[in-house]
């Protein structure tokens, strides 16, 4: 009998599992939804409490499919969103909700601790410029804003190393967390700096690499789970990582557009190179880098959208609104603020050109080709600064509409391939855990399990009309955001 592994994503809008038989590939795949909660503008936070117990029930529902065997599980990983802040005591327990990386606070104290590392090249040690998604700024402003909370924690973690951590791995921080948490150099040594610009100390766990063994399953975590205790827990890592490499981002001028929760792009390249207008990552295979963009919103915003309409069928929504003029509407999805490129937490959505003919559809568009137009921004961003953007591949939720593909395909110019039955960043996770525990000798074997999928084509009628449409998107970007920081500062 083959040996399985389980991978486990920790996702903004939901927890996904998938068990993987290390012959005959994906065996089962669950997922259980997990609530965004956004109590404050431009905040986002997440309960730990519930990744645990959706974690649980994706387990169980995997440990009890009767394509599994658990006799036969070998290893588990978990991946997830990057670099979500969870606090824990020291007894491991959460003080308070996870806040996300597209959370939009701690404005004041990104700047703060930016002005405090200005004598230090930042981007080129750690990858990434201070922003709304540094690590530093957001333990500066829960320790002034919540000191109690602050004086109890002993540590800051991420949100698939916490998952791990309850499963019952040792404290850790995968390595791309820690790259992108800005406290740490593009080598995984600690950025004295940052850390003492963030007020710190040692609130930091070691870091760990992806098929790295961490741990074994609890007794607690066996009973819970239906699984035998002593599996070994694997570090996976972060979710838009593995969703590249589980798509098949292998060779210098793959890159991939990932509609997830949030919205990331990621182009393989053999040099490290850095840029305030995007994020850097290490991939798994040594001697390749990800080079990367990520938006604060991509599917959150969609199930905004959905939420507000009242409407449950997405299917039905698209439909109708392809049955509506392209970029009618034009939607700037700063919901939350935006990362890349533009690096600005003060923003906010718009939406614009809409008249009493417009309707729910219209607005359902716009969100969707506001999401795309944000792609193609970044990826006009990496393009610029010599990133061979050679082979496209879609992936994640957003990646099972055809229409929204059509929309981005015709968005970017660019073929768009997909992969069949892609289950995201589990998959990789779920091959991490397997080379961790010597079931696959290293990444390239991931190749086996991913199945390629229709390709979607551009459309020239709808090319020329984005093309046109993004120009003034783009000045639409720029004519809104002193009024936005305004009403952002109120």
């Amino acid at each position: 009998m083959t040996a399985i592994t389980l991978g486990l994503d920790i996702g903004t809008t939901g927890v996904k599992g998938i068990a993987l038989d290390l012959e005959g590939g994906l065996l089962a795949q669950v997922s259980r939804s997990n609530e965004l909660r956004s109590p404050h503008a431009g905040w986002a936070e997440a309960d730990p409490a519930q990744w645990i117990e959706n974690s649980h029930a994706v387990l169980a529902a995997l440990a009890a499919h009767p394509a599994v065997n658990v006799a036969r599980v070998v290893g588990i990983a978990t991946t997830g969103m990057v670099p979500a802040v969870v606090a824990l005591e020291a007894s491991g327990v959460p003080l308070r909700r996870a806040i996300l990386q597209n959370d939009a606070r701690a404005t004041a104290e990104v700047s703060e601790v930016a002005a405090r590392l200005a004598e230090h090249d930042v981007i080129a040690l750690t990858g990434s410029p201070v922003t709304q998604q540094s690590v530093g700024p957001t333990a500066l402003w829960l320790a002034r804003h919540e000191p109690e909370m602050w004086a109890a924690c002993h540590v800051l973690v991420g949100s698939y190393d916490f998952v791990a951590m309850a499963l019952g791995a040792r404290p850790h921080v995968e390595r791309n967390w820690a790259i992108e948490s800005g406290l740490f150099d593009l080598s995984g040594a600690p950025f004295v700096p940052a850390i003492a610009a963030a007020g710190l100390d040692s609130r930091l766990a070691p870091v760990a690499a992806p098929g790295e063994v961490v741990g074994e399953l609890s007794a607690a975590a066996a009973g819970a789970t239906g699984l035998l205790e002593g599996i070994p827990i694997v570090v996976g890592g972060a979710d838009h990582v593995l969703s590249a490499v589980g798509a098949g981002l292998s060779k210098r001028g793959d890159w991939l557009v990932k509609l997830g929760g949030a919205g990331d792009i990621l182009a393989v390249s053999t040099d490290p190179i850095t840029d305030a207008r995007f994020y850097l990552d290490d991939h798994p295979v040594d001697g390749l880098w990800l080079p990367n963009g990520c938006m604060a919103t991509s599917g959150s915003l969609v199930r905004w959208v959905q939420g507000v309409l009242r409407e449950t069928d997405l299917a039905a929504l698209d439909a109708e609104a392809d049955q509506r003029g392209a970029a009618e509407v034009l939607c700037l999805p700063y919901f939350l603020g935006e990362k890349s490129p533009l690096n600005d937490p003060a923003l906010r959505g718009v939406f614009a050109g809409m008249h009493l003919g417009h309707d729910r559809y219209d607005l359902y568009r716009a969100a969707l080709e506001g999401i795309a137009f944000g792609f193609r921004h970044n990826a006009d961003v990496l393009a610029g600064r010599g990133i061979e953007l050679t082979a496209a591949t879609v992936t994640n939720g957003g990646a099972t509409s055809l229409f929204w593909k059509r929309i981005h395909a015709s968005v970017l110019g660019t073929p768009l391939r997909t992969v069949q039955q892609h289950p995201g960043a589990s998959l990789a996770a779920a091959v991490a855990a397997a080379i961790g525990v010597g079931g696959l000798d290293d990444w390239s074997t991931i190749e086996r399990f991913v199945i390629p999928g229709d390709t979607v084509d551009p459309e020239p009628a709808l090319v020329e009309r984005y093309d046109e449409a993004y120009a003034l998107w783009r000045e639409l970007s720029d004519v809104t955001a002193t009024t936005m920081r305004a009403l952002a500062r109120r």
